[in-house]
């Protein structure tokens, strides 16, 4: 009975040892179990950067256009013209462009444009000439060069001038003669007198506004065959050569020695390379269509009319104005 007793002690001790041994101790694992167990890797994933495509640039363009028609004038790559490489270069380009477009080339009309003055017809009604343009060659580089920087459109800087007078001026222009000047030829020369007659009808009635330039050229236009002129003589070189238009200096010179009497500024003037018959010397101003011209601007302050009067052998100018401007007309 002891032997059992003792049997069943040592039996219970070795099971309570054997409890603390599995407290304390590490399971061991078979390889299947850690499989099952123990957490999956994940693979690392390297980030990889992609390469970043550059955004595309849009190269810069310049577009200069005409503020009345809105149409495209130029386009302007600044990049291919070398704006960043050279710019001085660049912006001489630039200036020259310009000024073959204010001021037209051999092939090309130039924006400039000298005022076409108003006419007074027989019935008293105003027959429209042209304003006075001028493109700001200066300005239009600096619209250019600041353009060329970033890109845009440009417009060109286009001055426009009508003639300095008021309509109800019109109608009082013809009353006061306040300068006068006749000139005399041979009215059997018909050639030459046809000239004469031919270029004073074209100056006959014209207003010259406050501040207007009169040019003779623009105002007779071409004195060739093809606007009814004759052949007749003219001093070229220093000689006296036949010519169609001769003697329509005789009309440029009678109007100069008008407009003398009063307050202009003279903007063109040339005299003759020889002694002219119909004028003291150093009186005339000779005039040649795409070549010498006369030209003044009026600088009295109020409009005034110009008369040229054709008769038999003479031709007289006159300059007009309204009675309560003529006190302000003369020099």
């Amino acid at each position: 009975m002891a032997k059992q007793r003792w049997a069943i002690s040592v039996l219970l001790i070795g099971s309570l040892l054997g409890l603390a041994g599995c407290n304390r101790g590490t399971a061991t694992k078979t390889p299947e179990q850690e499989k099952i167990t123990e957490p999956q890797k994940q693979p690392v994933q390297k980030n990889e950067v992609q390469p970043q495509k550059e955004e595309e640039q849009k190269p810069v363009v310049v577009n200069v256009i005409d503020p009345n028609t809105k149409g495209t004038v130029k386009t302007f790559l600044p990049a291919e013209l070398g704006f960043t490489r050279n710019p001085a270069s660049y912006k001489q380009n630039v200036e020259q462009w310009a000024k073959d477009l204010a001021r037209g080339t051999e092939t090309t009309k130039g924006y400039d444009q000298r005022m076409v003055l108003d006419k007074i017809d027989a019935n008293g009604q105003i027959i429209k000439g042209k304003p006075l343009i001028i493109l700001d060659e200066a300005e239009l580089v600096n619209r250019v060069m600041a353009a060329s920087v970033g890109g845009g459109t440009v417009e060109l800087p286009l001055t426009l001038t009508d003639s300095g007078y008021k309509p109800e001026d019109v109608a009082h222009l013809n009353e006061v003669v306040v300068a006068s000047y006749t000139t005399y030829f041979n009215s059997g020369v018909v050639g030459r007198s046809k000239n004469i007659e031919l270029s004073a009808q074209a100056i006959n009635n014209v207003i010259v506004g406050a501040q207007d330039i009169f040019s003779f050229n623009t105002t007779v236009g071409p004195s060739d065959a093809a606007h009814g002129y004759q052949p007749a003589k003219e001093i070229v070189n220093k000689q006296m050569v036949m010519g169609i238009g001769g003697g329509i200096c005789q009309t440029s010179s009678t109007l100069f020695n008008a407009v003398d009497q009063v307050s202009v500024r003279y903007v063109e003037k040339h005299h003759h390379s020889l002694t002219v018959g119909y004028v003291p010397q150093g009186r005339d101003a000779t005039v040649s269509y795409g070549g010498p011209d006369f030209r003044f601007q009026n600088t009295t302050g109020v409009p005034f009319l110009i008369k040229a009067i054709y008769a038999n052998g003479k031709l007289t100018v006159e300059v007009r104005t309204s009675a309560v401007y003529q006190n302000q007309i003369k020099k």
